[in-house]
């Protein structure tokens, strides 16, 4: 699957806890969160507007993949993570969500 332009669908299982490494290769700089059901990376800039920037195209990808992160907004950075709810877990949708905001200009871990 090209995570770059997949879309999310409404998901009920999660992917399997042997399986999560295949699909964090497929996502350089996100991480397994310690509770296991989370991934998650921080985005660092060079000011407020560049952070700002960067959330709003976050908030962009979000939407229209009806797909939302948690967000940690500072002044030059931004903490985002993603998990499945209604899988109670890490689906394709969370790996689809993370390469997408990886690709944006301004988001180079």
């Amino acid at each position: 699957m090209n995570l770059l332009i997949a879309q999310c669908s409404p998901q009920r299982e999660a992917i399997a806890a042997a399986d999560l490494e295949g699909w964090l290769q497929q996502v350089p700089g996100w991480k397994l969160a310690a509770n296991g059901d989370t991934i998650e990376c921080r985005f660092e800039f060079h000011n407020f507007y560049q952070t700002m920037a960067f959330v709003n195209a976050v908030a962009e990808i979000a939407h229209g993949q009806d797909h939302h992160p948690e967000m940690q907004v500072s002044f030059d950075a931004c903490a985002l993570s993603l998990s499945t709810l209604s899988a109670k877990g890490l689906t394709s949708n969370d790996f689809i969500c993370a390469a997408q905001i990886s690709a944006l200009p301004e988001g180079s871990v």
